[in-house]
């Protein structure tokens, strides 16, 4: 059984800027995004828990590469609509891929007396994987909310261009179980209202037996 989210639970939200739809930057010429749906998902998700009154949490990507859109100077670099920051939130800014590198949000959220994160945004494969694995190897207790992420197509050695849909969901298959338990908007967000019997936390994360006193049921 999966227990309710209570007031140690925050939501993360990565990256959620405007420039994320720059397609042609993260993708080149050919650039597309999977998952159409995630921008609304994400602002279902932040309604949700802003209602519980539950702690939530922001990064801002403000970039040192001199093309980039994620640039706090840029317009690209402001909020998605639906998205903005309230008094209250959890917000830092951070130049690489991590929440937690060159920022204070891991304490900020010890300080909130936060042991669990619910963390969704973007890039899936980028940002959002790095800012789930160093959380889960920091023995936060992490759920990913696989619908509310999306990525673009990437470019490999050989000049092959793939699918943004498939490297969306070969992240989300590395990171469930291991470094979190990856599951859809609509569960995440009953989760505020109840336990969910049907449902486990994913096993193998071994990096949470470093931090006993956090793992959670």
């Amino acid at each position: 059984m999966i227990r309710q989210f209570d007031s140690n639970t925050a939501l993360l939200l990565i990256d959620v800027q405007k420039g994320v739809h720059v397609f042609d930057h993260w993708g080149g010429s050919t650039g597309r995004m999977n998952n159409p749906g995630a921008q609304s998902r994400l602002t279902a998700l932040l309604e949700a828990f802003r209602g519980a009154g539950r702690q939530v949490a922001f990064t801002r990507h403000d970039s040192i590469e001199p093309d980039s859109p994620l640039k706090l100077s840029l317009d690209t670099g402001a909020q998605l609509p639906g998205l903005e920051i309230r008094d209250g939130d959890i917000t830092v800014v951070k130049s690489v891929n991590s929440a937690f590198i060159g920022t204070p949000m891991e304490i900020e959220l010890r300080r909130a007396g936060i042991s669990r994160l619910v963390i969704a945004g973007y890039f899936t494969n980028f940002c959002v994987e790095t800012s789930v694995r160093m959380a889960g190897n920091m023995g936060f207790d992490v759920y990913l909310a696989h619908d509310a992420c999306a990525t673009c197509n990437r470019m490999d050695l050989n000049g092959v261009d793939h699918d943004p849909e498939l490297l969306h969901d070969l992240s989300v298959a590395a990171m469930h179980g291991e470094f979190c338990t990856a599951l859809d908007t609509d569960t995440l967000i009953g989760l505020l209202s109840g336990p969910a019997a049907h449902l486990n936390r994913a096993q193998g994360n071994e990096s949470t037996s470093l931090r006993p006193e956090l793992r959670l049921a």
